[in-house]
């Protein structure tokens, strides 16, 4: 097996959580620990390795580490020894191809410093916008940051990307409906939370409807629970849901005007209505300036043909530095966080591969 491979597999059998990755910091700075680079931690679960070549800027590449709290059911012979965590999202495959980066900059010369970046919580808390704020990006002088994510569906090896939109903004949406119970029959008597969630749930249909022509996005709900049974009105109703947009006018537009929504239907219905949302993570959303000037270096990405609805904490590298993300693609293999979810290793070597052309030949 190559070097990648083994180290892919190393860290998929000791998956760890959020930000407590004692065993994974471990293994990277075991992998580190001979190359020519300064490790530092500048937030807990973290590792950053830095290649000074004596420049003036950086370039700096960045993986997650976190696993998933998910039961594996690979059958792999490498699979995880931490029952109930896997690698179910390809985080063990983008720190192998880091750790390949960083031995191939060790013998590199160039004119260029590099960071490398191994980052906790994106599964979780948003571990990139902590890194962001330890002030390390501005301390290195960054001039441009690169990350990757293995995608299945995508053709196997190959690389894409696209400028602007590229994953989305969301967050978790819960609602909680208070009604009174009474009998059905006498319904007088009492309010109806269900009939108040169902109400809701039309007008939410209808802001999602209403958005500008183009505009992707999604407010949609997959869980509720109302009522103890089918002669009594329900006295509360739960429901939970997700919004996702790439525009932020078009996020907190469809956010408030559920919330608006959910005034009105408690004012007529007489049942309080309680939204509650998550923080989320900000849009990903490629600086089209950096792509172009990634293809101006002779450094080629096929094009994305449509945005992911799905989620990544890489977009708050690109509040502060020029940042771009891009997919690896797997083929047909499980969807990410699946238990199932394995893949062709030899597509570690493609990621590498290219994390290497843009260290050598990417010029802002």
């Amino acid at each position: 097996m190559s070097r990648i491979t083994d180290d892919r597999r190393a860290l998929h059998r000791i998956p760890e959580l959020d930000r407590d990755l004692p065993r994974t910091m471990e293994y990277l700075r075991g992998a580190l620990g001979g190359l020519r680079c300064a490790l530092s931690s500048p937030i807990p679960g973290s590792l950053c390795a830095w290649f000074d070549n004596g420049a003036e800027r950086a370039l700096a590449f960045r993986s997650d580490a976190d696993a998933l709290p998910v039961c594996e059911a690979t059958g792999a012979a490498y699979a995880s020894t931490h029952p109930g965590r896997m690698h179910a999202c390809g985080h063990d495959g983008h720190m192998a191809m880091l750790l390949e980066l960083a031995r191939r900059l060790d013998g590199m010369e160039s004119d260029r410093n590099y960071l490398l970046i191994f980052q906790p919580a994106e599964e979780t808390t948003g571990g990139a916008h902590d890194i962001c704020e330890s002030g390390i990006l501005a301390e290195r002088r960054v001039e441009a940051l690169f990350g990757m994510h293995l995608w299945p569906g995508l053709e196997k090896g190959q690389i894409f990307s696209r400028p602007g939109e590229m994953m989305a903004r969301s967050c978790e949406v819960t609602i909680d409906i208070t009604g009174k119970s009474c009998h059905i029959a006498q319904p007088e008597g009492g309010r109806d939370a269900l009939r108040a969630a169902v109400d809701l749930l039309g007008r939410a249909r209808e802001i999602e409807a209403n958005q500008p022509e183009g505009a992707t996005r999604v407010l949609n709900f997959g869980r509720m629970e109302s009522g103890t049974a089918r002669n009594a009105l329900s006295a509360r109703t739960h429901i939970e849901g997700t919004l996702r947009a790439f525009q932020d006018e078009i996020f907190f537009g469809m956010r408030d005007a559920l919330f608006a929504a959910a005034d009105e239907i408690a004012a007529a219905t007489g049942c309080p209505i309680t939204i509650t949302t998550s923080e989320g993570y900000p849009a990903v959303m490629n600086p089209p300036e950096l792509c172009e000037r990634v293809r101006e270096c002779g450094i080629e990405f096929e094009p994305l043909a449509r945005p992911a609805m799905t989620t990544e904490d890489f977009s708050w590298y690109q509040r502060y530095v020029p940042a771009q993300f891009f997919f690896l693609g797997l083929g047909g293999v499980p969807p990410l966080h699946a238990a199932n979810f394995d893949f062709d290793e030899s597509v570690l070597q493609a990621g590498a591969d290219f994390y290497e052309q843009l260290a050598r030949n990417f010029r802002a």
